[in-house]
């Protein structure tokens, strides 16, 4: 799935970055139930729309993606908005040492749902390195019946199985195109 998000930045075929329906009235409704702001970590952030977005509320943000022109973008359109965003060129899957810690707010707008079995474990053993007791993570995710060029999607069985020790506490559907959910999770 990386070397496609690769390719597909490179040229400029980002529809997710204009999906604008899924992250605007939802997420704000999500963000409006999270403590904060506090440390937030925007997980395959993509362009940064919610990094900046996060940011703008006083949230001290860090984005994460493993896509090289996707950080050059988010770093551009922080600098634009005028606000102070801390971008990383990373993997999702070994991000603890390049991020940091005690980060009282994830989000994941369609990272998670694209990884690979042994990388959403990866993943979730690094979300537990960086997160603070409480924290709160706010997924974006398909749902599974989606396959062929598209992430293969996740449900709410798999998420409540990877995340033991977490509590889904919400999760709102979404029709844009396909289904999809917005999750919010809360560390126990």
């Amino acid at each position: 799935m990386s070397l496609f998000y690769r390719l597909a930045y490179r040229v400029g075929f980002t529809p997710w970055e204009r999906a604008d329906v899924s992250r605007g009235a939802h997420f704000d409704a999500l963000l409006e139930s999270v403590p904060g702001p506090g440390r937030a970590l925007d997980v395959g952030c993509g362009s940064g729309e919610l990094s900046i977005r996060l940011a703008r509320r006083g949230w001290d943000v860090t984005g994460i993606d493993n896509v090289p022109a996707a950080v050059e973008s988010a770093m551009v359109a922080a600098e634009q908005a005028g606000v102070d965003v801390r971008f990383v060129e990373g993997d999702v899957t070994a991000m603890a040492d390049r991020v940091g810690s005690e980060y009282g707010l994830i989000v994941d707008f369609g990272c998670f749902h694209g990884l690979s079995e042994s990388e959403r474990a990866a993943y979730r053993r690094q979300l537990d390195r960086v997160c603070s007791p409480g924290a709160t993570l706010l997924m974006f995710a398909f749902e599974p019946h989606f396959r062929g060029p598209l992430p293969r999607g996740v449900d709410l069985a798999e998420i409540e199985q990877i995340f033991s020790g977490w509590s889904v506490v919400e999760e709102v559907s979404v029709r844009v195109g396909f289904h999809a959910k917005w999750y919010r999770l809360v560390r126990r």
